[in-house]
């Protein structure tokens, strides 16, 4: 098995052509980010619409928006730019947001831009503030701001990169953010950046004004080209790819951005081993769609998705009856904040994340395994706050959902349970199916000799193992002989 050198990270890109992509990043041989994008479930967030406002709702101040998505997209009046106003508004004077069916009406055009993608019964979340991400560079049309990624932390690359956008020429109208990847960059890498940017809105703008409502105005890139954008730093050593095609896309944006790193693009060929296979980190993906992850103290963590929150239980496992429970409970919630951190990143939980911890009794035992989990969501990319924790152990965790996550992508609803997680036993199920039969039984003509009783394999087996006296007593009372069946024979 290859292993990553310590202290390196690395990026995995595994590619079905017209498919699927598969991203991976790993630092010290650890998967800590993993996404998934197939191709005809492509994600819609970063896309730029035109859409039309369908109905506004007074009580919620939002607008329906169609934008040709299945279902309209939800747009808040926080989220309208005040040049689609349709009657002036003084934020000075009086509330900060009109009305919003005094400024927008039914009927009315918009550009918007998907902020969160549209999951389950709920519409894509909307803006009309919108966004054009380089590699270095956000632009922001109609916000003319300048502004520097808060993850650059350094104070003084922090000054020396706001002096360079100010001697940057964005234009009227237009605002830049510098990306965290921009740390160490020179202006005229930058500069080259905007002018790409500013090339790209004058299409997107000038696409406003002539395609037909509804119709897509802008497309982010698939998740190959994404991840490289967004996720390739200096501290990647290497970035592995399975499809030769995508591979060379990607070894030409490498040695536009890092060109003395030329070899940084590698190319799996081994036909023995899958790339995931290659590198150890099949097992890993796995426990991103289990129920529990167990811990190195032996305890385990239990995920319970609900239609509000993600619940997140700390079971003690070995822990249980040791002398010195208190230490113990310590360690095993240590162990859990530090996995839950990775278990966020990995399987993109968002909304908010209650987590019960296992009770303790010192204070300080609740800060240090506070402290514990914020240190390790530090290097998470989404916007997160993490709370305090009660004296029951309760902690509550909301974070930003960056994309779709592998979850919502690749599971779908038990067909037994419907999602539940849970199915009637196998005795009850016998129980109605003995009713069914009593049933058909009664509802037969005179001097039939044979019935035919066809059921699940599982059921089947069942009522001929557990339930055979009853089937006798039934082939007596109706005079006639009884032939369960599994279904399909």
């Amino acid at each position: 098995m290859t292993t990553a050198k310590k202290g390196k990270r690395k990026m995995y890109i595994s590619v079905l052509p017209g498919e699927q992509v598969e991203v991976a990043l790993s630092e010290d041989g650890a998967v800590t980010e993993y996404y998934v994008e197939m191709l005809h479930q492509a994600k819609t967030k970063g896309n730029i619409y035109k859409g039309v406002i369908n109905n506004i709702d007074t009580n919620l101040q939002a607008a329906f928006v169609n934008y040709g998505a299945e279902k309209n997209g939800f747009l808040q009046i926080d989220e309208v730019h005040p040049e689609y106003y349709i009657s002036p508004h003084d934020p000075n004077k009086g509330k900060k947001y009109p009305l919003m069916q005094k400024v927008l009406k039914a009927g009315q055009e918009v550009l918007v831009q998907v902020v969160k993608e549209p999951t389950g019964n709920k519409g894509a979340f909307l803006t009309s503030y919108l966004s054009l991400p380089g590699r270095f560079l956000v632009l922001t049309p109609g916000r003319e701001q300048i502004g520097v990624s808060r993850k650059v932390e350094d104070d003084e690359e922090r000054s020396r990169l706001r002096e360079m956008l100010e001697g940057l020429s964005a234009g009227p109208g237009l605002g830049v953010i510098v990306r965290t990847v921009s740390a160490g960059t020179s202006k005229t890498t930058l500069q080259r950046d905007l002018q790409f940017l500013k090339r790209l809105w004058k299409d997107v703008r000038k696409k406003g004004t002539t395609e037909q409502t509804p119709c897509q105005i802008y497309q982010e890139p698939d998740l190959a080209t994404r991840s490289v954008r967004d996720y390739l730093t200096d501290d990647v050593s290497e970035v592995w790819v399975d499809d030769a095609a995508t591979a060379e896309l990607i070894r030409e944006f490498v040695t536009l951005v890092f060109p003395r790193k030329a070899s940084l693009v590698k190319l799996h060929t081994d036909p023995e081993r899958t790339l995931w296979e290659r590198f150890g980190i099949r097992k890993q993906l796995d426990q991103i769609y289990s129920r529990e992850v167990i811990l190195p103290s032996g305890g385990r963590l239990v995920f319970d998705q609900t239609e509000a929150l993600m619940a997140i239980d700390i079971n003690s496992g070995k822990i249980a009856g040791k002398t010195n429970f208190e230490s113990m409970a310590l360690k095993t919630n240590t162990e859990a904040a530090e996995s839950i951190a990775q278990q966020l990143r990995l399987r993109d939980i968002g909304g908010q994340v209650v987590i019960d911890f296992i009770e303790m009794r010192d204070h300080n035992h609740w800060r240090e395994v506070e402290k514990t989990l914020r240190n390790a969501m530090k290097g998470d990319r989404a916007r997160h706050d993490v709370g305090k924790m009660s004296r029951f152990g309760l902690l509550q965790v909301v974070r930003q959902r960056t994309g779709s996550s592998a979850l919502s992508i690749t599971m779908e609803a038990c067909p037994c349970c419907r999602g539940s997680g849970l199915r009637r036993n196998m005795e009850w199920q016998s129980l109605q199916a003995l009713r069914e039969l009593h049933r058909q039984l009664r509802a037969l003509p005179q001097g039939q000799c044979v019935h035919v009783f066809e059921t699940s394999p599982e059921l089947a087996f069942y009522l001929l193992n557990h339930k055979r006296e009853r089937l006798l007593e039934l082939e007596r009372r109706f005079n006639l002989r009884l032939e369960v069946r599994p279904t399909g024979k």
